[in-house]
């Protein structure tokens, strides 16, 4: 069955260039559209299932790895796929319901442009060599600075050429870093290089982690490189920045996972890791309480707990891995759903301004539910997903039981205090707060309503189905943890422990 590895990749691009055909039939686009979103998902969940076997590994054009590109889905990327294939599909039928004149914007052009975002996101989760991720992470940032700017709105421009300029810079660190990585080792395939790393000088080895986790922090968004998100993701189209918010913070995070626990299995820097996951935590979330507006507020919330899984990753420990990966299934579905409720929110009263809505818990009862819910999944109230994922965080931080680790600990329940004053503070003043001015009141489509609600549901059936899912997310933490599955899955006997040495005497 590992010819459905390539298909998560294959059918968003295919779809792209038949939607792309379709200029100017947006009836048509859109059902290919969801037809191909929804192969998507299908083949997502079958490689899920596969992947509890062990790792399913494709050699694009049968060039054997490490000569050649290699696929690779384990545990986590099948995970990840199944997850962000679930939120772009929902996202989409949300965005079709919304209408096809958001501020005048070219929707011919936008279901494209989503295929391709949705196939690089894909591409990095998959990819087994640090080019091909790169590869990725080029696809999904060219369509999102489509996306970003549609309507071609001044704001919108403005908050594009900051994203511009932020994703170039952290492109071309990347690319430096991929750069020193091939000059040291003579290879990118990641299984290759789990060995050849371990060989190289030690300040040579940790001169390549940081290049590669500040590039992958700047997609991520952690302090101090996070200054962008907060004023790009509120001026895009609600759909956009749910999507967003949802996924593409979310593929930073997966290449800081897979290249600390493949790459650098030494864990040099994970006490820098864990100072970052500190303040990261705290500076965004005392920016979300000083916040008047609720897509600023939930865009600070998303810095603040991308800190969490920062956490989980610098604690180098199997426990940590487990909960990290757990909190970030999680915080997709619940980050995307509290955006696609604020866009509800901004269609139903005109504005997301907390200074402007008030009184929608008595005029629009199910919004303040949609709203309540999620709400109080981030901010981690027991038994909810955001509490379980949390939990584990913190036994994780107990179990290394370093100060530091301790100093987690505190921080971690203090942001997620500091969570629960802010959106609170927001349920408070929209819903229940008389409104300063009378609201428009508009009619909410049930099609953008519907796809909110799923992501609502799906959110607390991670609660539901908590103790499957992180029995999941341990064994893909063990496999991590290992490294052996994934390394002998990729490359052939011949290859395999075949180190730096090796190499250095075929090519002296």
């Amino acid at each position: 069955m590992t010819w459905l590895v390539p298909l998560p990749v294959i059918l968003p691009l295919f779809g792209a260039g038949l939607a792309l055909a379709l200029y100017g039939r947006p009836k048509l686009q859109k059902t290919v559209s969801v037809t191909v979103l929804a192969l998507v998902l299908a083949v997502s969940v079958a490689l899920l299932v596969l992947a509890r076997s062990g790792p399913l590994v494709v050699d694009v054009g049968d060039w054997a790895a490490p000569v050649g590109i290699v696929l690779v889905v384990d545990r986590l990327s099948a995970l990840m796929l199944t997850v962000s294939s679930a939120v772009t599909l929902c996202v989409l039928l949300y965005s079709q319901a919304q209408g096809d004149d958001q501020e005048h914007a070219p929707v011919s052009i936008y279901h494209p442009t989503y295929l391709i975002l949705t196939a690089g996101v894909a591409d990095a989760f998959i990819s087994g060599d640090l080019f091909n991720i790169y590869v990725g992470f080029e696809i999904l940032l060219a369509a999102s600075y489509v996306l970003l700017t549609l309507g071609g709105t001044a704001e919108r421009i403005r908050a594009g050429s900051v994203y511009v300029v932020v994703a170039i810079t952290s492109s071309l660190l990347f690319l430096i870093g991929i750069a020193v990585t091939y000059a040291a080792t003579g290879t990118l395939n990641l299984a290759q290089l789990s060995t050849r790393l371990a060989e190289i000088d030690p300040g040579v080895r940790l001169v390549i982690a940081m290049l590669l986790m500040l590039a992958f922090g700047i997609k991520a968004a952690v302090f101090p490189l996070s200054f962008w998100l907060p004023d790009s993701y509120p001026t895009a189209p609600a759909p956009v920045t749910a999507v967003f918010a949802g996924l593409l913070t979310k593929v930073g995070v997966y290449a800081m996972i897979r290249t600390r626990t493949l790459l650098f299995p030494q864990g040099e820097l994970d006490t820098v890791l864990l100072v970052v996951a500190f303040a990261t935590m705290l500076v965004g979330i005392l920016g979300a309480v000083a916040q008047d507006d609720i897509k600023r507020l939930l865009s600070f919330t998303l810095v603040s707990h991308i800190g969490f899984m920062v956490l989980g990753i610098g604690l180098g420990t199997q426990l940590g891995w487990a909960a990290a990966i757990y909190y970030v299934v999680h915080h997709i579905t619940v980050q995307t759903a509290l955006f696609l409720v604020a866009g509800l929110i901004e269609r139903y009263g005109g504005t997301t301004s907390l200074t402007r809505l008030g009184g929608l818990a008595r005029t629009a009862p199910l919004l303040a539910i949609a709203f309540f819910l999620p709400a109080m999944n981030l901010a981690g109230i027991p038994p909810l997903s955001g509490f379980l994922g949390k939990l584990g965080l913190l036994e994780a931080s107990v179990q290394v039981g370093s100060p530091l680790a301790y100093t987690l600990v505190a921080g971690s329940v203090l942001t997620s205090l500091l969570t629960l004053y802010a959106l609170v503070k927001a349920w408070n003043k929209a819903f229940w707060q008389p409104a300063p001015a009378p609201l428009p009141a508009r009619r909410v489509p049930v099609g953008m309503a519907l796809p909110a609600v799923a992501l609502i549901v799906v959110s607390l059936g991670l609660t539901v189905a908590a103790g499957p899912l992180y029995r999941y997310t341990e064994q893909a933490a063990a496999d991590l943890s290992e490294r052996t599955p994934y390394i002998s899955s990729v490359l052939p006997d011949g290859h395999r422990g075949r180190g730096q040495s090796a190499w250095a005497e075929g090519h002296g």
